[in-house]
């Protein structure tokens, strides 16, 4: 039996992924600025870099979501 579904602590999961990504973001620029590594290597992080920046903006829109459910009264029940 599958278990229900409980929204009441997905904004705050959402925001701890938003912030991880980000710290990943500036983990990855500070490499970047700091270490010797072939041209392939900065492309590839750069990329990554601009894959988590997709990332954050699917996690404030959904956080947005979840918001939006709990001013709507949203409390868990299904």
């Amino acid at each position: 039996m599958a278990k229900p579904d409980n929204r009441n602590d997905n904004a705050e999961k959402l925001q701890q992924m938003k912030e991880n990504t980000e710290h990943n973001i500036e983990a990855a620029e500070e490499s970047l600025a700091h270490t010797d590594m072939k041209e392939e290597q900065k492309q590839s992080i750069k990329e990554k870099n601009k894959r988590r920046v997709e990332s954050i903006r699917g996690f404030e829109a959904e956080m947005a979501d979840e918001m939006q459910a709990r001013k709507n009264g949203y409390k868990g029940e299904k």
